[in-house]
């Protein structure tokens, strides 16, 4: 079996660094490819070969994510919001650095998630109908917190609100998506508008910065910091149903603002992904809840995994997918003397067309509302965080039993 986990491991690594680097394939997608070959794979290989390969693939994937959003400025669905701080660093020239920020915060929680995974499937499965009936009520709070401690209340709820009522049609009518991107497919172009293209359109013009590396600025106390509340914000939304990697980068705005901490931001949201990957895989054989496309692929395989494989995989692939996001790190010196405006036209170019293909013409449409909303935080000076209520208006309508 040892010998069936490492290879999983291996093409799980492989598979995660296609979906972590090319924006719009998520881990999901590779999940659902590697069922679809599940009868052609038995026939060579053990179901945890399997099993393994596609929870790796979510591991890596967690690691390498943030390459893209910091080096091009596009988010995906898990790093909308940790893409500002994270392209912020790369734009002064200190994209490296903000790409290392994330491996060591997606390590450190990987080091957290097994214990806590332990505790939370002897603990928590007793107390679930409670904490569904909760969730709802968590998010109302935080995100009435976020309005009230806003620069400008009225827009902020403004913002909020609009860009949840964008969330519902978009969720709502994602039936009207073409196939290609999957059920999730449309969290592309909504959140590509609100947190990327309608920042790109406000970015800096000129040539990027030379990029250097000097060490990461951040003292101890904040590493500490960001990876426990990125682990305890991970571990909320890997349990609770409804909730995402989204809703978790929300979360951490109230405590550790992008702004104002961006490299510990950066770090408590990619500790934050990765104790999602493994919570979720402990909420998925606790309570048999599906946190995620790939949860749902690997319930679905015809025979099921002992959960300490799983794990062992998915810790192997941890080690291999630092070792890469660390190698993709060295290659920010590239980008330096770049046209920024140039690079901004053509990664907008390529979310439109990214957008077309996965969802159709709704997806276009979709992108299209979301630029709009997402350009206005800039014009009225309040924070890109209350956009986020594209998200969270729709989870707490999920927990209401409203949608």
């Amino acid at each position: 079996m040892l010998f069936g986990i490492v290879l999983g491991a291996a093409v799980g690594i492989g598979c995660g660094a296609v979906s972590g680097l090319v924006p719009g394939i998520h881990a999901n997608t590779m999940a659902g490819v590697l069922l679809s070959l599940q009868a052609l794979l038995l026939a060579w290989f053990d179901p945890v070969v399997i099993a393994s390969a596609m929870f790796s693939t979510l591991v890596t994937h967690t690691f390498l994510d943030n390459v893209p959003g910091t080096f091009l400025g596009i988010p995906d669905a898990d790093t909308s919001l940790a893409v500002l701080p994270a392209h912020a660093l790369c734009l002064e020239g200190r994209g490296e650095e903000a790409v290392r920020i994330s491996a060591l915060g997606s390590a450190v929680g990987v080091a957290l998630s097994l214990p806590l995974a332990l505790a939370f499937v002897f603990f928590l499965p007793a107390l679930q109908p409670a904490i569904d009936w909760g969730i709802g009520l968590v998010i109302l709070a935080v995100a009435g917190y976020l309005i009230v401690v806003s620069e400008s209340p009225g827009w902020a709820l403004a913002v909020f609100s609009v860009s949840g009522i964008l969330g519902l049609f978009s969720l709502g009518y994602s039936f009207l998506a073409w196939p290609a991107g999957g059920e999730s497919g449309v969290l592309m172009p909504l959140l590509s508008g609100l947190f990327g293209i309608a920042v790109l359109l406000k970015a800096s013009h000129g040539a990027m910065p030379a990029q250097h590396f000097s060490g990461i600025d951040l003292p101890g106390g904040a590493i500490r910091r960001g990876s426990l509340l990125g682990s305890a914000a991970g571990a909320l939304v890997g349990w609770l149903p409804g909730l995402s990697n989204a809703t978790a980068n929300a979360l951490l705005t109230s405590v550790v603002g992008y702004d104002s901490n961006p490299r510990e931001y950066i770090l408590a949201t990619s500790a934050a992904n990765t104790v999602n990957a493994f919570l979720g895989l402990a909420a998925f054989y606790a309570v048999s809840r599906t946190r995620n496309g790939v949860m749902a692929a690997i319930g679905a395989l015809e025979e099921m995994p002992p959960a300490t494989a799983i794990l062992l995989a998915g810790a192997m692939a941890a080690v291999g997918a630092y070792l890469l996001t660390l190698l993709f790190s060295r290659t920010a010196g590239r980008f330096s003397g770049l046209n920024v405006t140039s690079l901004n036209y053509g990664v907008i170019a390529f979310v439109v067309c990214l957008s077309l293909f996965l969802c159709g013409p709704f997806g276009g449409l979709v992108l299209l509302l979301a630029t709009a909303v997402g350009y206005v935080p800039s014009l009225v000076n309040v924070r890109r965080v209350y956009c986020m209520g594209a998200i969270m208006v729709p989870v707490m309508a999920y927990s209401f039993g409203l949608a």
